[in-house]
């Protein structure tokens, strides 16, 4: 399940409630890095990291 919600994705047959009530992260709250070796590291956003970076406009600012 971890793989499928680190690419964004919520697992067939899950709701947001049912990642929350397993205790697992949802959707973007997890970042993939791809190591020199082609190592796979899965890690989970910092809750200050996601609240820093909760609203994003791409209207230039005038």
């Amino acid at each position: 399940m971890i793989d499928i919600i680190s690419h964004g994705r919520l697992p067939d047959g899950h709701t947001l409630e049912d990642l929350r009530a397993m205790g697992l992260p949802l959707p973007g709250e997890l970042i993939r890095e791809t190591q020199a070796d082609g190592t796979i590291l899965i890690k989970q956003v910092a809750p200050s990291d996601l609240a820093a970076n909760a609203f994003r406009c791409d209207t230039p600012a005038q």
